[in-house]
Parts: C-alpha cells; structure tokens; sequence
C-alpha cells in the first residue's frame, strides 16, 4: 500500500475505521500485545462506559490494595471486566457474579481458578500477589482455556463493531467459554481475541479466523496466523521473533517457542534493529528483526489519522541444536 491511503471513503466523509484503515494500508498485528501474565477477571454485566474497568476497581478495593494493584499491573497483572456474549440490559442483576484469576506460570505451569462474589467489594481481601507469582489458592481449579473477545465499544467503535460477531458466534458455539471483555489495548487491530490462561493474543480476526484460533487453542496449539503475541514476552521484539520462528518451524505447542535474550544490534539499515535469540523445542535460533517507524497514513472515523508501524523479519539463523 502506498504511504496515504486514498480513495472514495477518505474524499466522501464516509471513512472507515481505524481497523478497517489498519488492514487496507497493510498493518500487521505482529508483535502488537500488551504485556499480560496475569488475569484478574470479574463478570461485569451491562453496558460498560468508557471507564468502566476503572469504576469497578475503584469500587473493589480501599485506597491501599488499589495502589497494590496498580503497582501489579506495571508488572503484568492484568484486571479485566467480562460479560456474556449477548444484549446487555442497563440494570443487570450483580449478585452472585463470577471472577476468573489465572496466568501464564506457576507450580503447574499456565493455572486458572474460579470463585464467586456477592459485591465487589468482596474482591478487597483477594491476595494480588498471589495472582501475579502463581500461587494461587485463591478459588477452585478451573480448567481452560477460555476466549475474550474485546467488545469495549465506548473505547472504540470497531471492537464493537468487529468484536460482537466474535463474541456471539464463539458463544454460540463454546458456551461458558467465551466472553466478551473489557479494552485489552490495539482497537486498530480489531476484532481482537485473548485466550488465558495460555496467553495469545491474536487480533484482525472474522468468526471464521478466530473459530482456527479457538480449535488450535482447544488442542493446546497456537494459531500463529493472525496472532498479536505471547503476552508474557517481555518485549513486543520478542513476541515478533517468537512469531517470526513458529512461522518458520511450524511449531504450533503452547510452550514451544520462548524467547531467552533480545539485544539491539547496528546494521546499514535505517531502521532501529534488534537481534532475539528464541528456544524453538531443541533449536535456538537467531532473529534480526528491524522496524520501521510508519508504514502507511490513511484517516479514521475513530481516530484523526491511523499510521501503523510494522516490523520486518531481516534474517534467521539456526544457532544451537540439543537433545
């Protein structure tokens, strides 16, 4: 695509959304995700306002274990407002509603449990730190995984409008497993997928994409087509890397591909450039990875421009092999 996206829809008004504008100019959702290894998840029915998440949190807790929390999120906790796909009424019954908490590491590897509250303020006394190490022993085990579907419309247009199909033909489908859930960040990337407790986001999907994500997820795979990234990577470099090498492996595991070192490297090329070394099973690899800042400009009606970056795979080198 060129740099400026043109067109009928940019001259007549009509313009389309910013994740519409995203795809047409050729963006990527490769190495896209936010940083999540823990999810506090509370079933929150009803309309949710912009700052919706926010409410309930500020609702849930006193002052102190509110600035716990925000101090967690900096390190990968992740709180997050969940419904059931579906028309939601403006004044929904609350009693008795579900909380999921969970990640991607802990005695037994990736965990999720479940329990439920009365209000929310019984959330106060919940052990933060014990989501975040994976301790658990918070509710009862529950096995996964489940799909959340971002559907935070008053925070922009296209997750409702690309999520919803989402979330109603995977509810259809996979009852009390899918969801739809609050802003999880990348509205350009719409319609946008989290699978917890594996810890893929995967974004620019139809029902149809994101029904290969869900059968992959299902048999403990990762559907490396449209994924965003492995949220526990520490960097968004790494999660391109990680996707950069299931591509070419083809490994498909949940913990096959994990990325071990990233360092920045200098080339002739004009963009920043990085160098990752990825564990692939019994290989470890090499990925130069390079970005460039913008690769096209095209306007929204969600937004007064959309200009995606994108990285690009420069070279892979297999490095080590152990068995």
């Amino acid at each position: 695509m060129t740099a400026q996206l043109s067109g009928a829809a940019a001259s007549s008004g009509k313009l389309p959304g910013c994740a519409v504008v995203a795809r047409m100019l050729g963006g990527s959702p490769a190495g896209t995700a936010a940083h999540m290894r823990a999810w506090l998840l509370i079933e929150f029915p009803g309309p949710w306002p912009s700052d919706a998440l926010e409410q309930a949190l500020d609702e849930a807790f006193p002052p102190e274990q509110r600035e716990r929390l925000e101090q967690l999120r900096g390190q990968g906790l992740r709180p997050l407002l969940i419904r059931q796909p579906g028309r939601h009424t403006r004044e929904p019954h609350l009693a008795g509603r579900r909380v999921f908490v969970g990640g991607t590491s802990g005695p037994n590897g990736h965990w999720m449990e479940s329990f439920r509250i009365n209000d929310l303020h019984d959330l106060a006394e919940l052990d933060l730190d014990a989501i975040l190490d994976g301790r658990g022993g918070i509710g009862k085990p529950y096995q996964g995984p489940m799909f959340l579907v971002c559907t935070h419309g008053t925070k922009d247009m296209c997750c409702a409008l690309l999520g919803r199909p989402l979330a109603s033909s995977l509810g259809s489908t996979y009852p009390g497993r899918a969801w739809e859930v609050s802003h999880v960040g990348g509205d350009r990337w719409a319609g946008n997928l989290l699978v917890v407790p594996d810890g893929f986001l995967h974004g620019q999907l139809d029902p149809d994409e994101a029904a290969v994500v869900v059968k992959a997820a299902l048999a403990g795979e990762v559907d490396p087509e449209h994924l965003r990234g492995r949220t526990a990577a520490e960097t968004q470099w790494a999660q391109y890397a990680e996707i950069a090498i299931r591509r070419h492996t083809g490994l498909r595991g949940i913990d096959d591909v994990v990325t071990l070192s990233e360092r920045e490297v200098e080339t002739d090329l004009e963009n920043e450039a990085r160098a990752v070394t990825v564990r692939a099973a019994h290989e470890t690899y090499e990925v130069t990875i390079s970005r460039r800042a913008v690769i096209g400009r095209g306007p929204s009606r969600c937004n007064a421009m959309v200009a995606p970056g994108g990285y690009i795979t420069e070279n892979i080198t297999l490095t080590a092999t152990t068995y």
